[in-house]
């Protein structure tokens, strides 16, 4: 985490953030004070990184490409096997291309198409997004763009996932999204449950039917992570599932003091502090892992919990977010329905079993 500093202030996260400091955290103790920027020395970074042959590295933040200097000065002194950022795009065109082409991929946050986008995040972001991402593929960036969705009582899903797939401006050629569900103590002012019953829940079934329908006309398996991830537990016979975002067991935080966390939301949360790292080695940090309700249900194997800081803060009461278990439930059913289908095209020779590889635990949840 680069910065807890953002330079826009989205409905979901800033708007919901300034009302929301009310309610039961479950009396965990929550440090609001953390640096604004990097207060360790780089050089301890360096050696943390260092304990890592396999060290994969993501900016986040805030916005963290509203810290340059650190990115830059970062990239120079870390050695990574992969550099991510994740990112509100805004700045992207800031960051010479011998830098930006360094990394991996990029996640960049748009909620769909620009009338969405704006409304959640402020008028013209999207514009000022696309312009910008023209720019870095200009500039010579051959890596994956993931278009990371924040998604609510707005959004129909199916329209504007086709939209980033087929928007004349530019096509995302990855897609991801995140279902603002049981991270505030918001449930009685939405309607959440109106909603996914009526349009995100038939709205992924029919998106998951297009997707397969895409691989049946054109032998191509697009990059929808929640898709694609549930799918390749499937076609592989995986038995089980542990966080599929890596959080607490793989995936760890280093927040702006140097203490690390098992998330990113879960910064300032002393009760969750696994040491810090001037002295922690990333591969002995102590793993932290869901509980109930998630360890008791059916689709757990499969799933996975999804998400480590809505089960330990429970912000939403038990009934509430049974409404988003549903949710998960339903995608994994619809992917579930789809796997003889996808079998037949395996079978036939017009997909591969690795079509459906990704880069694991650079961000993307794949459990919205």
């Amino acid at each position: 985490m680069l910065t807890t500093d953002c330079d826009l202030e989205c409905r979901y996260c800033f708007g919901e953030a300034s009302e929301d400091f009310v309610g039961d955290f479950g009396g965990f103790s929550v440090d609001y004070c953390l640096p604004k920027h990097i207060s360790y020395d780089f050089g301890q970074l360096k050696r943390f990184c260092g304990l890592d042959p396999d060290c994969v590295l993501i900016f986040y933040g805030g916005e963290p490409l509203l810290c340059l200097d650190d990115v830059r000065r970062v990239m120079d002194r870390v050695r990574a096997r992969r550099f991510v950022v994740q990112t509100n795009g805004l700045h992207l065109a800031g960051l010479e291309p011998e830098y930006l082409n360094c990394f991996s991929v990029i996640l960049v946050s748009i909620d769909g198409d620009e009338s969405l986008t704006d409304f959640y995040r402020g008028r013209g972001v999207y514009r000022r997004v696309v312009e910008n991402l023209k720019w870095i593929r200009r500039n010579g960036f051959r890596g994956e763009i993931i278009a990371r969705m924040t998604v609510m009582e707005e959004t129909d899903i199916y329209g504007q996932v086709l939209h980033l797939l087929n928007n004349s401006d530019f096509s995302f050629s990855s897609v991801h999204w995140q279902l603002n569900a049981g991270f505030w103590n918001d449930f009685e002012k939405r309607k959440f449950q109106k909603w996914s019953e009526e349009s995100y829940n038939p709205g992924i079934r029919r998106l998951v039917r297009f997707w397969v329908d895409y691989m049946e006309k054109y032998g191509v398996v697009l990059r929808l992570y929640p898709f694609l991830g549930v799918a390749r537990s499937f076609l592989n016979g995986e038995e089980r599932t542990l966080l599929r975002c890596g959080a607490g067991w793989i995936n760890y935080a280093i927040q702006t003091d140097g203490h690390i966390v098992p998330c990113p939301s879960m910064w300032g949360m002393r009760d969750f502090y696994l040491g810090h790292i001037s002295t922690a080695h990333p591969l002995r940090l102590k793993k932290i892992f869901v509980g109930e309700p998630c360890t008791s249900c059916g689709i757990f194997n499969v799933c996975g919990g999804r998400c480590l800081y809505a089960n330990i803060t429970k912000r939403w009461k038990p009934e509430a977010y049974r409404l988003v278990c549903k949710t998960v439930e339903n995608l994994i059913n619809a992917v579930a329905c789809e796997i003889p289908r996808i079998r037949r095209l395996i079978s036939a020779g017009k997909l591969k079993i690795g079509d459906f590889d990704f880069v694991q635990y650079v961000g993307c949840e794949i459990i919205p």
